[in-house]
């Protein structure tokens, strides 16, 4: 892409280390940061579960107006619940006030429309949690809709449940239930997100040369809004005479993944089904100390790991932060910056292949901070 550098000369970055181990995290990464050089001001933001507590509001509005005046933002982790019985009676009291929790990184993509999850899971020589050599995948996840889009009822309001009484099939299981017994998740697909999401995948195949992209849907059975993936995306190959389409049901792409992952490519599904799948490529190469994200849009990116807070791991620098570097070497991508991000990923894949240093996942006993360190020596 064009260069992002903004008018001061400088790329504003927010910084979003979140909870738990988000922080130790974006501690490592900064540290390979600083080392390319990136001419950057870090600016950081108040975001997750402790501004739930204090605030009812995991994503405040200041945090919000601060990613409408950055190029890009590096994302840490997230606490969903209690981990304290402090926090669980503060989180009694806000639900007995109406609020409701709701993962702050789902309302930003939705916000900003995020619609490009980019999910990379490449298996580096030498590292001994590769199920197989030589995997290269990288899953497009639609980011913003699907069973994600956040239209949920429990209970299921009156004139909602007099509608799918109407026009729900004679043996359909909610048909002759009260409001309160049963509750209701819609799945919203809409012909421009699936549009724009195949066409990224495509896009990016063409541009780094891969051969193929599966398309990975269930429109066998959900046959509307998966059938109108299914549909939007080989119009959209139609574009792409050079590039293979292949189609393959969710479940059974679990299955053919496991069995001969050299055979796929790039990846491309719902929200859902990119969710599942994105997780099972990343552990063939690793698991979450080595799975990055990338939500972007047409004016933001947000950047993160894949992995979760892990509260009991917070502040012990214990984790593996290859995947929060590697999530950098994307947004380096992303600003423009590819040498930049490509001496990253060699350095990243330099002290894999070596081995001597390594986190507890690894077989190691290294520390999140030597691991940055070590990655940062290597540039």
């Amino acid at each position: 892409m064009d260069s992002k550098i903004n008018k001061n000369g400088k790329y504003l970055i927010a910084w979003l280390p979140g909870d738990g181990v988000g922080v130790d995290v974006l501690d490592a990464t900064k540290i390979v940061l600083d080392k390319v050089n990136l001419n950057a001001e870090y600016i950081h933001g108040d975001i997750g579960w402790e501004f739930w507590c204090k605030e009812g509001d995991a994503f405040p509005v200041r945090t919000i107006d601060l990613l409408k005046k950055v190029d890009a933002a590096m994302f840490g982790a997230i606490t969903s619940k209690p981990v304290k019985t402090a926090e669980a009676e503060l989180v009694s009291e806000l639900k007995g006030k109406g609020l409701t929790y709701r993962s702050p990184i789902v309302r930003m993509r939705q916000l900003f429309d995020l619609y490009d999850c980019l999910r990379p899971c490449k298996g580096y020589p030498n590292n001994p949690l590769n199920y197989k050599e030589g995997i290269d995948l990288v899953v497009f996840r639609e980011n913003t809709e699907d069973l994600y889009a956040g239209v949920e009822f429990n209970p299921v309001p009156a004139n909602v449940a007099a509608v799918l009484a109407q026009e729900s099939k004679p043996f359909a299981p909610f048909k002759d239930l009260r409001g309160d017994e049963y509750a209701i998740s819609v799945k919203v697909n809409t012909r421009k997100g699936c549009e724009r999401i195949v066409r990224a995948a495509f896009d990016f195949a063409r541009k780094f040369g891969r051969k193929k992209v599966t398309v990975v849907h269930k429109a066998n059975v959900v046959r509307a809004t998966d059938g109108l993936f299914l549909d939007t995306a080989r119009e959209v190959a139609r574009g792409y005479p050079e590039i293979q389409m292949d189609e393959a049901n969710v479940d059974a792409i679990c299955m053919w993944l496991l069995k001969n992952p050299l055979s796929y490519d790039v990846l491309v599904a719902p929200n859902l089904y990119g969710d599942i799948i994105s997780d099972l490529c990343a552990q063939m190469v690793g698991g979450l100390g080595f799975a990055c994200s990338g939500n972007i849009g047409e004016k933001l990116a947000v950047f993160e790991p894949s992995h979760g807070s892990a509260p009991k791991y917070a502040g012990l620098y214990k984790v593996n932060p290859i995947a929060s570097i590697l999530a950098a070497k994307m947004m380096l991508d992303w600003l423009g910056e590819e040498l930049k991000g490509a001496a990253v990923e060699k350095a990243v894949a330099e002290v894999v292949k070596e081995g001597k240093v390594r986190t507890y996942d690894m077989g190691g006993s290294n520390t999140t901070l030597e691991i940055g360190e070590a990655i940062a020596a290597k540039i």
